[in-house]
């Protein structure tokens, strides 16, 4: 059995169209092939440890000999969105979509909210999270109601500006919507985007996002780690994905180098379990804003951080790459797409050059973690680790 599994979400790091791209619209997306392009990319550790030896992947050299176990994975739940691609890595296929509104929440509902939280709102649309607070931005603040938004994605996203709305009370609102928003109306997450600046042109979000997910509906890989006295470390968002379940210790980043940099800390520390890190920049700040040498650095940046992680894995630790959607920053679209993702495993208990092929389902991530700590292997797909483990 393994000590420590540390696995890495690059945030919408698709690999290219999956089977099933034309239905949602997204036939011929690949965000990695966008970003290898940029002048910006320069992933020498991901390519050595098998990333342009996946299966359909030839947009770069592949490496003459791996160091990782590498695979093609695609999902089945129905969603190309942060929450179902999760759920599926830790266990969870979602046969049925999360709720969207592509013309707003019901009028019932933005009236109940108002009453309830003691503001009115603004907008109630589909929005860019950018643009909508320089077109509501100054109402906001004349007014004190609240930006109310969503996206192509299954979300309620609340803007206030810190100065106008403090925020202890902004999480609080946020906290109200998610108790209301429930049966039809049950999107996946609601979204504190709090934001600071006097004018449109001065107006910036800050870091202090915060998600409020719908629990997932089953146990998870996370909840039999817990069951079993391991440790099960949310970095990033991973615990508000998750609303806690399965979480035994919650560390909170801003960004992608905060996040690599508490991954090197953890690495250096004694724990028994899963280190599971979201990665969210590669998605929020690039992917979404059609930022293709943007994305491109920060993928750049990521490597040298795993030119750091390596050398710290024990003989008992193992070290999984994966993401839970595609968002293509060189198509016309600015919202997610549905792509098939990468599967990277490494450490001194890896075999080097395994091909694990395509795989159906998420799923066998976490399969593949529960063979690692020799718990039951009862998700969706199957396990990896004895095709993947030296012998």
């Amino acid at each position: 059995m393994m000590d420590r599994v540390f696995l890495i979400i690059l945030d919408s790091f698709g690999i290219g169209d999956a089977p099933d791209a034309a239905a949602f619209g997204d036939e011929g997306s690949n965000t990695l092939a966008a970003v290898a392009k940029s002048k910006e990319f320069h992933a020498p550790n991901l390519q050595k440890l098998g990333l342009f030896n996946i299966d359909k992947v030839p947009c770069l050299p592949k490496a003459a000999a791996p160091q990782g176990a590498f695979a093609r994975l695609e999902e089945v739940s129905c969603g190309k969105d942060t929450t179902t691609g999760h759920w599926e890595i830790a266990g969870i296929e979602s046969p049925k979509a999360m709720p969207v509104f592509p013309n707003g929440f019901p009028q019932s509902f933005i009236d109940a909210f108002e009453q309830a939280v003691g503001r009115k709102t603004l907008c109630n649309r589909p929005y860019s999270g950018t643009e909508v607070i320089k077109a509501y931005g100054e109402e906001h603040m004349r007014t004190g109601a609240l930006i109310v938004y969503t996206s192509a994605d299954s979300v309620f996203q609340i803007a206030a500006n810190e100065a106008v709305v403090p925020l202890e009370e902004l999480y609080r609102i946020c906290e109200v919507a998610r108790t209301m928003l429930t049966g039809d109306l049950a999107v996946g997450r609601v979204i504190a985007r709090p934001f600071v600046g006097t004018t449109p042109e001065n107006f910036a979000r800050t870091p202090n996002r915060h998600d409020f997910s719908l629990a997932p509906p089953k146990p998870t890989v996370l909840d039999a780690l817990a069951a079993a006295g391991k440790d099960v470390i949310g970095v990033g968002k991973i615990y508000d994905i998750f609303a806690g379940k399965g979480i035994t210790e919650k560390i909170a980043s801003k960004n992608n180098d905060e996040g690599m940099e508490i991954t090197l800390q953890l690495a250096k520390r004694p724990f028994n379990g899963l280190a599971f890190i979201n990665l969210v920049d590669f998605d929020m700040i690039y992917g979404h804003r059609n930022d293709v040498d943007g994305y491109a650095r920060a993928i750049s940046a990521f490597d040298v951080g795993l030119g750091k992680l390596l050398p710290l894995l024990g003989p008992r630790d193992v070290l999984m790459i994966t993401a839970d959607h595609g968002c293509d920053p060189s198509t016309p679209s600015t919202d997610h797409s549905r792509e098939c993702v990468p599967f990277l495993l490494a450490g001194p208990a890896v075999r080097s050059g395994a091909n694990l092929g395509t795989q159906v389902s998420f799923g066998c991530v976490a399969n593949t973690i529960a063979q690692c700590f020799g718990l039951p292997q009862s998700y969706p797909g199957h396990s990896l680790w004895d095709a993947a483990a030296k012998k």
